[in-house]
């Protein structure tokens, strides 16, 4: 396989990975808004079916080294945190975002996510360069078009949902940064799979998914695997084999396919009423985090 067929490969299994999980984020809004599912017994089914398939997965690929991780102090602490701040935060941030608004606009707000790193690198003293700038304002013209849909006056979505859309985007920013040091001396499917089991039992700690279980349908399970699978186990194993074919920035680029995939379902199967501004909105958010990936990204290089 020649080097364009292999980067085409990756890039193409990026993009399918994204998209899994804009399918993952318009499923969320069925079970919150449509079947009224209560998040603490959605958040535990999820996380702990999810930590068990990942584990499953991992045991088989990896073996013994699937418990290596606690081996280590830094390891053990790192994906401890990571469990905790990053992962349990961001689901339950974004599934409260997405029953008290829309799944369109939470995968939007959280896509902020880079920006969100790079803020936090210049609370602790980094000076940011041109391009981060740029990005959080070209980012903020975008948010605010997206939230207000050109009418000023008025906000397009409930302010919980806004606030809540805001701390999706900040916890998933913590998702990002808090395993790289379990990263560092583990493969990412351990870190993943032993950071959504231990966000499953601490969900389940506070509302265990067998006590007061919603009425069972065909509707719901179907919706809770398509949740577990498309919103965990299949993207995270696209991306892994994606980085095998093509180079991490690329792959990083495709991430832009998950807020326009939730966007065109959401107009789909939830009517959602996109006008133009809205549309332009979400095209300039997501060239605002391209802009902040490719300048970060030739810093790097350049270093």
């Amino acid at each position: 396989m020649n080097n364009y067929r292999r980067v085409s490969r990756g890039i193409l299994l990026a993009a399918l990975a994204s998209g899994s999980w804009g399918i993952s984020g318009t499923v969320l809004q069925l079970i919150s808004q449509n079947l009224a599912i209560p998040a603490p017994w959605m958040l535990s089914m999820r996380t702990f079916s999810a930590g068990v398939l990942l584990l499953a997965i991992s045991l088989v690929l990896y073996g013994k080294k699937t418990f290596a991780i606690f081996a280590d102090k830094r390891s053990a602490l790192s994906v401890i945190t990571y469990a905790i701040f990053g992962l349990m935060a961001n689901l339950l941030t974004f599934y409260y975002a997405i029953q008290t608004g829309n799944a369109s606009m939470a995968t939007i707000l959280q896509y902020l996510a880079p920006l969100f790193i790079v803020l936090g690198s210049v609370v602790r003293g980094q000076r940011p360069i041109r391009s981060d700038v740029l990005a959080f304002v070209i980012a903020l013209v975008g948010v605010v078009l997206c939230i207000t849909r050109g009418d000023f006056a008025h906000l397009a979505i409930p302010l919980v949902s806004l606030l809540w859309g805001i701390g999706s985007g900040i916890t998933a920013a913590f998702y990002v940064v808090l395993p790289r040091k379990a990263n560092e001396t583990n493969p990412p499917l351990v870190v993943l799979g032993w950071g959504t089991m231990i966000a499953g039992i601490l969900f389940n700690l506070y509302h265990p998914f067998w006590v007061n279980p919603p009425h069972v349908t065909v509707t719901l399970v179907g919706s809770v695997a398509t949740v577990v699978l498309f919103g965990t186990a299949i993207p995270f194993g696209l991306l892994l084999e994606a980085i095998h074919f093509a180079p991490s920035d690329v792959v990083s680029i495709m991430d832009a396919v998950q807020p326009i995939v939730t966007t065109i379902l959401s107009v789909i199967f939830f009517s959602l009423n996109l006008n133009w501004v809205e549309a332009l909105g979400i095209v300039i958010v997501i060239i605002a985090i391209y802009i902040l990936q490719r300048g970060r990204q030739r810093l790097a290089y350049r270093e």
